[in-house]
């Protein structure tokens, strides 16, 4: 067997087993043949589809799984925590089981998303050694055949092979076992070779003499920015995303990526957004090559945005939004959505979506400010349809001089069932002084089924 999935684990099914034993042990067995060209196929296209949303730099990681070097760019992501979270979900909504870990270096990442039984871990800078030292050597990427001698020999553990002393060690099973470790802790650089598509527009600059101030880093990043948008122009592509890569001479690499609301082809743009993020590149010991990749290229035409007989003005936020973007922040715009309960009739979108073209029915007022998630308020009123003649929000009482209202909104029960018999009565009130609420009752106020009757506090107004 080369792979069982959670159902065959749980009842004893494991990897290697042959398939007689198997079928020995649950007779019903379902089988499939293993097809290694297609597994490697579809591994293929997943690194390149996380090379397009998550890192610069990925590679296929042995059969099963995918490496990428996330510096540079987790903040895209609200974080390394956020950043492997969503990308655990989001695999999962296609199907897929996974688990990610994000380490200080290839190796310890490798050994503890396929050894640790948590779905996603991140281990602290510098903390390598306090996470790997109890797991099997097997998680060292060595061959068989070395980790059965060392069994022989009563090591299980990489604390316990890196114990030993290295020149016996080397003596005995060669270079490989101290290579291995030395990966694994950082005392080596293990760079990833990134993945390439013939598709992906490329430039790069090698340099004789490393470099390493800003000046210069800055000037031949935009020599590079460029040489991509004329290929791009030669393409009749823009870029939506574009990754800079930089190979030290110590063997290590960085990377930025920037990227943008719209396919863009403007040099200096492009070269801004790059160049503002200068100082988070550490060139140690100097830089040996830059490579500047159009990760996503979409096709871009040049479209006519004023009329000669016109004075139009026509604002564009999207340089705008490309720099809030590229720091880091989450951008987002709310539009109308068709939905008689308030807190659904909202829906993030892109800051540079299309208009949906939906809109808000104007029959009743709706307030400025409509509260993430509606509060619980303690009320003086008459049942069944009487507005509050008092309340209590947020320990403070107030008095109504004011109230419009009911507005009563039922349940969605035609896609929420269990919403068949929700109502709630939504009054304005106004209290003594001036401030004007939007306060709401669970339920019709007569038959318990419609609703608590307890009170909420859903929306401020201007």
């Amino acid at each position: 067997m080369s792979a069982a999935d959670l159902a065959a684990r749980k009842v004893g099914l494991r990897v290697g087993m042959s398939a007689s034993k198997a079928q020995a042990v649950i007779a019903d067995l379902a089988m499939i043949d293993a097809d290694p060209s297609a597994d490697a196929a579809a591994l293929e296209r997943l690194a390149l589809w996380a090379l397009r949303q998550y890192s610069p730099v990925v590679a296929v990681d042995g059969t099963d799984g995918i490496v990428m070097d996330t510096e540079g760019a987790d903040h895209l992501r609200g974080g390394e925590e956020l950043m492997i979270s969503g990308l655990v979900n989001m695999l999962r909504g296609r199907g897929l089981t996974a688990r990610a870990a994000v380490a200080d270096t290839w190796g310890a990442a490798h050994a503890i998303a396929r050894l640790t039984p948590a779905e996603t871990t991140v281990v602290p800078v510098g903390a390598v050694a306090k996470a790997v030292l109890g797991l099997p050597i097997h998680c060292l990427r060595l061959p068989p055949e070395t980790i059965q001698s060392l069994r022989v020999l009563g090591v299980e553990t990489v604390g316990e092979l890196s114990a030993m002393p290295r020149a016996p060690l080397t003596l005995r099973f060669g270079p490989e076992p101290g290579r291995r470790l030395d990966q694994l802790f950082g005392r080596v650089a293990e760079p990833i070779d990134p993945l390439r598509t013939p598709e992906l527009v490329e430039v790069s600059r090698n340099f004789q003499e490393p470099i390493g101030a800003a000046e210069t880093i800055e000037k031949y990043i935009r020599r590079l920015v460029g040489q991509l948008t004329a290929e791009l122009e030669k393409r009749g592509l823009g870029v939506r995303r574009s990754d800079l890569v930089i190979h030290r001479v110590d063997n290590t690499r960085q990377c930025l990526r920037a990227g943008l609301a719209k396919p863009v082809r403007d040099p200096s743009r492009l070269s801004k957004l790059l160049c503002d993020r200068i100082e988070k590149i550490d060139p140690g010991f100097g830089i040996e090559k830059l490579v500047l990749v159009a990760i996503m290229a979409e096709p871009l035409e040049e479209k006519q945005v004023a009329c000669s007989l016109i004075e139009e003005e026509v604002v564009d936020v999207t340089p705008l939004v490309d720099i809030l973007g590229n720091r880091g922040q989450r951008l987002y715009r709310l539009t109308a959505v068709a939905s008689d309960v308030p807190e659904r009739s909202v829906a993030r979108i892109a800051p540079t979506a299309e208009e949906t073209g939906a809109d808000w029915a104007a029959k009743w007022q709706r307030p400025a400010r409509l509260l993430a998630h509606p509060e619980r308020i303690e009320v003086v009123a008459l049942l069944p349809d009487q507005p509050p003649a008092m309340f209590t929000w947020r320990g403070k009482r107030r008095r109504v001089k004011r109230a419009d209202g009911p507005e009563r909104i039922f349940g969605e029960w035609w896609q929420r069932p269990r919403e068949k018999q929700a109502e709630r009565d939504y009054f304005v009130v106004e209290d003594d002084v001036g401030e004007r609420y939007w306060v709401y009752r669970a339920g019709d106020g007569v038959d318990g089924e419609t609703g608590s009757h307890q009170w909420f506090m859903h929306g401020v107004f201007a």
